[in-house]
């Protein structure tokens, strides 16, 4: 009996220090394939948008942009020069926040690339509901324009949450807050990834079109958003209270999810970014 009873002491803690550790991989395989992913984004900005922008070609970009340039329109148009400025600070810095070598290393860094993720947020927010709601709008209609305004107001919520529990030095609340902020803030790029995953599992575009206006669509413009943050809060609420039965399956579930995203990034590249580079 005490040999057994001995037996079973050591191997359950072996058993959960397992599970935590796969657990811990799992996400961080996530985290760095959509770190890869985010850089290659905002490579694409740099050299297309900037390369073009040298060449002075700001066709190029209104033939790449659902709200490009308009003649005449001198506000819209400096909105639209400032978003994609925005786009590469955030896509390229957004995921420096939350490397821990860097935040342990250089705090002053993480402090100061934090103020200007969180205002470059808000402008990138506020900047893309001017356009959305004072230019044509040629695709996604009506639901288009409301899923991206609530995608802005939620980036600015949780922006603002994150920044309060900064200020109150709540650390670990402050970083699950940055986090969702993190995530909302890249709703765009999942819109991207998303759009090349659903090519990729059916060799097409199904329930799409060219307005962006299909069933897809419409799914998802809110799913690029809302679906990280949901995965986010599952993992957030099972990390420190599932068995370890269950953070084996969420192990498995954060490994599926990362080929997933490994998936919907090759596709969105191929698509979307290198034809242009």
């Amino acid at each position: 009996m005490n040999s057994q009873s001995g037996a079973v002491s050591t191997t359950l803690p072996s058993r959960e220090l397992w599970s935590n550790k796969m657990l811990h991989i799992s996400a961080r395989l996530w985290f760095v394939i959509t770190i890869i992913g985010q850089w290659l984004f905002a490579y694409y900005i740099a050299v297309f948008y900037g390369g073009t922008a040298i060449q002075g070609d700001f066709e190029e970009w209104t033939r790449r942009m659902i709200h490009g340039f308009i003649e005449g329109d001198y506000m819209g148009n400096a909105f639209v020069l400032l978003h994609i400025l925005m786009a590469f600070i955030i896509t390229f810095g957004g995921p420096l926040q939350f490397i821990p070598k860097l935040q342990q290393r250089y705090p002053l860094f993480h402090r100061l690339n934090g103020r200007v993720y969180i205002l470059t947020a808000f402008i990138i927010s506020l900047g893309g509901l001017y356009m959305i709601w004072s230019r044509p709008n040629t695709v996604g209609g009506i639901y288009g324009q409301i899923a991206l305004t609530t995608n802005a107001i939620f980036i600015m919520g949780c922006a603002s949450i994150s920044v309060y529990y900064a200020i109150k030095r709540k650390i670990s609340i402050h970083q699950r807050w940055a986090m969702r902020t993190f995530l909302t803030v890249s709703g765009v790029w999942f819109f991207r990834i998303g759009f090349g995953f659903w090519i990729l599992i059916n060799g097409g575009a199904p329930g799409s079109n060219e307005t962006l206006t299909g069933p897809f669509d419409m799914f998802l413009y809110f799913a690029c958003f809302l679906l990280p943050l949901l995965l986010f809060e599952i993992y957030v609420l099972a990390k420190p209270k599932a068995k370890t039965i269950g953070k084996w399956a969420l192990s498995a579930g954060l490994f599926v999810l990362s080929l997933a995203t490994a998936g919907g990034i090759f596709m969105a590249a191929q698509i979307f970014w290198l034809p242009n580079l």
